[in-house]
């Protein structure tokens, strides 16, 4: 008798840990039940990918969704619908919220708002303070939590840790790996004073400046060693900072974001304006140059959006009152299939950089892999369309995105979550039921 299944995936060509391969896949239950030759009638609901490929589903490890207490410019069901119409099937949301995430109760309180209204599954980071760092150990460990978050620089809210003693307590509290906003708080106070109020956002990536990001990468990673705590350094931006972060694979892993692969200073500032303000900066050409040799050397672990929005309005304040951040969760996977495409990195890159990266370092439970019992997650690409990023397609609130009117081939045509389709072909389809990450090193409750 024929195995059934809830779900038949034929046709395609799937990127499996061996690699391309044109297999079906069975799915049961939400997880992957059989890869191989699977008749398509034996699903109760079936997929022709023919023409398709089939990637394991694409985890944002950094978006900032705003909720609670800044839902006018995201909150999470509007976030999460925007990554999942871009073909992301899980997120990892940002603790710098009013209030902060910075206790069990307030996560828990992120967790309960994002059961049944995030279309994709999620967890959330713990902002580290001096006031919790002697609990962190704790709190990373609760279920929904993807780990501590450390803001060595000040950015958008009030979470910072800016010193060396603040920064060596919240490492030495805890065994996961950390991710940092890697700044000098000292020289951004400092350089504060040079701001031209006669200058708009041009001025941006002088004001955050390669030696604050080197600073404080240096400090970082000499912490790091002493203490024994692996970090995961966040939107990495300099030329200078990759060595360093060479020479600490034993430490340290690496993001970077797909604005700083894509856009560079000036023109994105001569461009957009404070539409491309965001910390860190982006800068000049030869970085950027610097960050692909990075991807294409190993160096870089994950990409990640550090999807950030605000309001229009408020991005229309004069310089330095314009808030930095971008939208970016719905447009991951076009920009970068349209880097695959320009022949910048391979298809099986970009996998590894957002579905087997963020597994590996964050110890990532069931998620990353087309494989034999692992959650049925997947993410369906054209790799030959050609399409515009339009405004109507946006889900994000702040409702603009700076690669907006850009051609891009490649394109997000399905995502699947745990074996249910939620878009397809540029429609939502059923509903929001999203359910938090597990970890293999995190405790883990029944029934989450």
């Amino acid at each position: 008798m024929t195995d059934r299944y809830d779900l038949v995936i034929s046709g395609g060509i799937c990127l499996t840990p061996s690699g391309r391969a044109e297999v079906d896949i069975g799915v049961r239950a939400g997880r992957i039940a059989a890869i191989g030759d699977v008749p398509a009638a034996s699903g109760a609901e079936h997929i022709d990918a023919t023409g398709l490929h089939v990637l394991p589903g694409v985890i944002d490890t950094q978006v900032h969704f705003r909720e609670p207490g800044l839902e006018h410019k995201e909150d999470l069901e509007s976030g999460t619908r925007a990554a999942v119409m871009g073909g992301v099937t899980a997120i990892f949301e940002m603790p710098n919220t009013t209030p902060n995430t910075d206790t069990a109760e307030r996560l828990a309180d992120k967790v309960a708002r994002a059961r049944a209204r995030a279309w994709c599954d999620f967890a959330f980071f713990i902002g580290a303070t001096a006031e919790n760092a002697g609990q962190l150990g704790d709190l990373e460990r609760l279920p929904g939590c993807s780990g501590v978050k450390v803001f060595m620089g000040s950015s958008t809210g009030s979470l910072l840790v800016s010193d060396d003693a603040g920064l060596e307590r919240v490492l030495s509290s805890g065994r996961r790996r950390a991710a940092i906003h890697s700044e000098d708080e000292d020289r951004l106070v400092a350089l504060k004073a040079n701001v031209d109020p006669g200058k708009g956002p041009e001025q941006h990536p002088h004001l955050r400046d390669v030696e604050s990001a080197v600073r404080s990468t240096t400090r970082l990673l000499k912490l790091a060693r002493q203490t024994g705590r692996p970090v995961h350094v966040l939107h990495v931006s300099t030329a200078e900072e990759l060595p360093l972060l060479a020479g600490a694979r034993d430490v340290a892993t690496v993001e970077v974001t797909p604005q700083h692969l894509t856009l560079a200073a000036p023109d994105c500032y001569d461009r957009l304006g404070s539409h491309a303000q965001m910390n860190p900066p982006i800068r000049e050409a030869r970085h950027r140059d610097a960050l692909w040799r990075a991807v294409s050397e190993g160096l870089v672990d994950v990409i990640g959006s550090d999807h950030a929005p605000h309001t229009p309005e408020e991005k229309a304040k004069p310089y330095p009152q314009s808030p930095s951040g971008m939208p970016g969760v719905q447009t991951l996977v076009p920009l970068m299939l349209d880097h695959v495409n320009a022949g910048r990195l391979t298809l099986e890159r970009f996998v590894d950089l957002t579905s087997a990266g963020p597994l590996r370092i964050y110890n990532i439970a069931g998620k990353g892999r087309i494989a034999l019992g692992y959650d049925a997650d997947f993410t369906l690409v054209d790799l030959g369309a050609k399409r515009a990023i339009e405004r109507d397609w946006l889900a994000s609130k702040c409702g603009w995105s700076p690669f907006e009117g850009m051609t891009v081939t490649g394109w997000p045509t399905g995502t699947i979550i745990r074996g249910a389709t939620v878009m397809r072909d540029g429609e939502l389809i059923g509903a929001a039921t999203g359910q938090p990450v597990r970890f293999s090193n995190a405790l883990q409750v029944s029934g989450t």
